[in-house]
């Protein structure tokens, strides 16, 4: 089986699965009791943290452990929004966000905050010049993605937050789910007041992920109970995930260079496929450095995704119809809509998304399989394309 479906879920690196199982083995302590077993698994959880703190290049104290990108997401944004709601009532994020961030903004509108969702161009990013005009005095809270899940697009996050850094009333929350371990991610260079991460997207393990909060800033409690994590975030902490996490990151952020070389070659392979395919449509910029390097996605107008996807799997290679938390919903992206895509493009759209694992012969062997498929398939599409004229 080719495993194409990366932006998904990553297997677990080799040595995290050795780390976790020892871990497992012989710290099972609860890190809050005060016997010598408790303060050995509480040891192994600072340690962890001050790990992930390093390769983020801030400190230790701004990691707060949480049970993923879901959760990390809506901490920030309803933790913030809450916390400070005496500062202002209005939030801004884009069209284009993971559920876990459009659907919290959704729900904030429930509750009576005032929400801009920003448009996106063709390629998929943002306006400046729109993000500019949406703030006014109001404005507590900022939300954009730095890659898109679905189809790849890097967002300015740099530039977001140089145009936010004379607003200390406005806070900046990054999703960096897709690019911590992938693309350079410094909070304090990109300007992030908040920032999340969910370690089964970078070969961790899942159910374990973390929120960089910046020093001074205030959250409102998602959970509460026994105050672990600053009393942020109370739950025992799952001791053998931590641990892996960091290890992943570290690992992760340690072969980036090599990732975003090999990524960005197999990445230009698979363009070159797709275009050699008139029936394709890609997605995003034609520009390289617009782009996640291990992303491609594209749309076959006329044909439905999962006819698609399960017309690979038949030949043994596993890709994504949008993201992996809604890719079994029937109606258009809402991502490729707010792009400017038809309906039929809309429910087309197929993600691919490798890694350092996959090499050249693995693309060539998905070109050629892609081809096939697109020749099964389209007599099909021009049949519908008849019947509706």
């Amino acid at each position: 089986m080719l495993y194409m479906d990366y932006a998904a879920t990553t297997p677990m690196y080799e040595e995290v699965i050795d780390t976790m199982t020892e871990v497992m083995r012989s710290f099972y302590g609860n890190p809050s009791s005060l016997y010598a077993m408790g303060t050995d698994a509480e040891q192994l959880v600072a340690r962890a943290r001050q790990t992930i703190a390093a390769k983020l290049q801030c400190d230790p104290g701004e990691i707060l452990f949480t049970s993923g990108g879901t959760e990390s997401n809506n901490l920030a944004i309803r933790g913030a929004a809450e916390r400070y709601r005496h500062r202002g009532n209005h939030l801004i994020t884009t069209m284009v966000e993971h559920p876990s961030v459009y659907e919290t903004f959704r729900k904030l509108e429930k509750d009576g905050y005032r929400v801009t969702y920003l448009p996106v161009d063709d390629t998929g990013q943002i306006r400046m010049e729109e993000l500019e005009q949406a703030l006014t005095d109001d404005t507590i809270l900022v939300s954009v993605m730095h890659v898109n899940n679905e189809m790849g697009r890097i967002q300015p996050i740099e530039q977001i937050g140089q145009m936010l850094q004379h607003r200390p009333k406005t806070l900046f929350h990054v999703d960096a789910v897709q690019s911590v371990g992938k693309l350079p991610v410094i909070p304090k260079q990109l300007g992030a007041d908040l920032l999340t991460c969910s370690a089964h997207k970078l070969r961790g393990p899942k159910g374990i992920g973390f929120l960089y909060c910046r020093r001074g800033v205030e959250l409102e409690p998602l959970l509460l109970g026994g105050g672990q994590e600053k009393g942020l975030r109370s739950g025992t902490e799952n001791v053998p995930a931590i641990v892996g996490m960091a290890k992943a990151v570290r690992m992760a952020v340690e072969e980036q260079q090599a990732f975003v070389k090999h990524t960005a070659g197999l990445r230009e392979m698979l363009v070159q496929g797709i275009d050699r395919l008139p029936e394709l449509v890609l997605s995003g910029s034609r520009n390289p450095e617009d782009m996640a390097p291990h992303i491609v996605h594209f749309s076959f107008p006329g044909m439905k995704s999962e006819v698609l996807v399960h017309a690979l799997e038949q030949r043994g290679i596993c890709v994504s119809a949008r993201s992996a938390c809604s890719s079994a919903a029937e109606k258009p992206s809402r991502v490729l809509t707010a792009m400017g895509a038809s309906d039929a493009a809309a429910v087309s759209g197929i993600r691919l998304s490798y890694s350092l694992q996959q090499t050249q012969e693995d693309v060539r062997r998905f070109c050629s399989a892609l081809q096939e498929v697109v020749a099964e398939l389209k007599p099909a599409v021009s049949s519908q394309k008849g019947r509706r004229k």
